[in-house]
């Protein structure tokens, strides 16, 4: 891609040499299963593997060409573009083949090929989440989660604490997300991002693979200060090693897939003396998907501080347009850019809106999609706009939330593949 980092554009497309001897402790993470599994495992995630005579390349050389997967839209972009390969030569012998496949699981490519997938499976996920309109929005309520009259346990779910602020699984972990899918639930943007979360591993595993996989105490929704005292995948000790990666330096040199499915949160700056509507004091959200020209503006500016900056010089011309406000002021007039709210406004009025026209064009505000219960799937310009009508006196900040996606649930999801393929292979 044109925008990319000359320097690092060249680190990511060079052809790695790797040494027959390469010992197997230098790879990041030992996977006990067969070899072919750990080739098959590869495949699927979307390597490709090239015999070449050994005539055209040294015998003790493998050539692997990881490209810049984290770049592309998806795997089949990727591989036309040909990423993900490995050029082999001829009659590789197993030990060396296995060392190769230690190393390529362990690679930086790998996990952006996993990506892929993780971010196939949170569309799938939301989309599910959203077409459901029994799945509501509620605020301040006795009860943080409500599942109606009937009580969660015909949902699938029982209590762990009081006042609906902690449920686990009582079956199957697919019934209990299935209600979320269908079924008559209401809740904040929290608790949307945390079925978010779990959906997407379900979608990822396939309905039998997430019952299998995961114990129904890992399941855990309620209010975050009551995951971390449980066994639950995303903030309880099941989560294992999290990412630190709150202004998402780290994934905005990476590439847009090393956004797909993160959690995130959109939160005041002031205090909440600042706050008129304490029902809209944060947004949970996911990441649903990024553009190409989005992840190249984060890349470019380092991240999401850049744009933190721009959130509060957009709420301060917004600030100048206050005489101006009613009913979603700035959501009809930046969002749904209103024809006639446009027109009645002066001239100097409209030169605040020229100039917020202009920030708000930014590739980052159009091209990054998030999902926010009730909101929906939204690019996060959207929500900064929406914030201006329901908390005018404070700027927001956007932030990626602590994650495992690529460090504990990856080796749990590799790990299941892995098995899954032995138990085909049989004793």
């Amino acid at each position: 891609m044109s925008d990319l980092d000359p320097h690092r554009a060249a680190r990511l497309r060079c052809i790695a040499a790797v040494a027959m001897g390469l010992a197997h402790a230098a790879t990041a993470t030992a996977w006990a299963a067969p070899p072919h599994c750990k080739t098959r495992l590869l495949q699927e995630l979307g390597w490709r593997f090239v015999p070449v005579a050994a005539s055209k390349i040294e015998a003790s050389t493998i050539e692997i060409h990881p490209g810049a997967p984290c770049d592309r839209a998806d795997l089949n972009e990727a591989q036309a573009a040909g990423d993900l390969m490995v050029k082999i030569p001829s009659g590789l012998d197993g030990r060396a083949r296995g060392r190769l496949d230690d190393t390529l699981l362990a690679h930086p490519a790998t996990v952006c090929a996993y990506d892929f997938r993780l971010g196939e499976a949170t569309r799938r996920a939301v989309d599910r989440l959203v077409a459901n309109r029994g799945f509501r929005f509620s605020a301040v309520q006795v009860g943080w989660i409500g599942f109606g009259p009937t009580g969660s346990a015909r949902d699938g779910w029982r209590p762990i604490a009081w006042f609906g602020r902690g449920y686990r699984p009582s079956g199957a972990n697919s019934r209990a997300i299935e209600t979320f899918y269908s079924g008559q639930v209401r809740g904040e943007c929290g608790l949307g991002r945390q079925i978010a979360q779990y959906a997407t591993q379900a979608e990822l595993y396939g309905m039998d693979g997430f019952d299998a996989e995961f114990d129904a105490d890992e399941i855990v929704i309620g209010t975050f200060n009551r995951l971390h005292s449980t066994r639950s995948i995303l903030l309880g000790s099941s989560a294992g090693r999290f990412a630190h990666d709150g202004r998402a330096v780290a994934a905005a040199r990476q590439g847009r897939q090393a956004f797909m499915g993160r959690p995130g949160f959109v939160f005041h700056v002031f205090d909440r003396n600042s706050l008129d509507d304490l029902n809209n004091q944060a947004e949970n959200f996911v990441v649903y998907d990024v553009s190409a020209q989005a992840a190249a503006a984060l890349r470019r500016h380092g991240g999401f501080e850049f744009y933190n900056r721009r959130n509060r010089e957009i709420w301060q011309l917004a600030r100048t347009l206050q005489p101006y406000r009613s009913k979603r002021f700035f959501e009809r007039l930046l969002h749904e850019r209103d024809p006639a709210l446009r027109a009645g406004l002066p001239a100097d009025a409209q030169r605040s809106v020229a100039r917020l026209d202009a920030e708000l064009a930014d590739p980052f505000y159009r091209g990054f999609e998030i999902y926010v219960h009730k909101q929906g799937v939204k690019p996060v310009g959207f929500h900064i706009v929406r914030l201006l009508d329901r908390n005018p006196r404070t700027p927001f900040r956007i932030e990626l939330a602590l994650h495992n996606l690529e460090t504990t649930l990856l080796q749990r999801y590799f790990s299941h593949r892995l098995k899954a393929c032995e138990r085909r292979r049989g004793p």
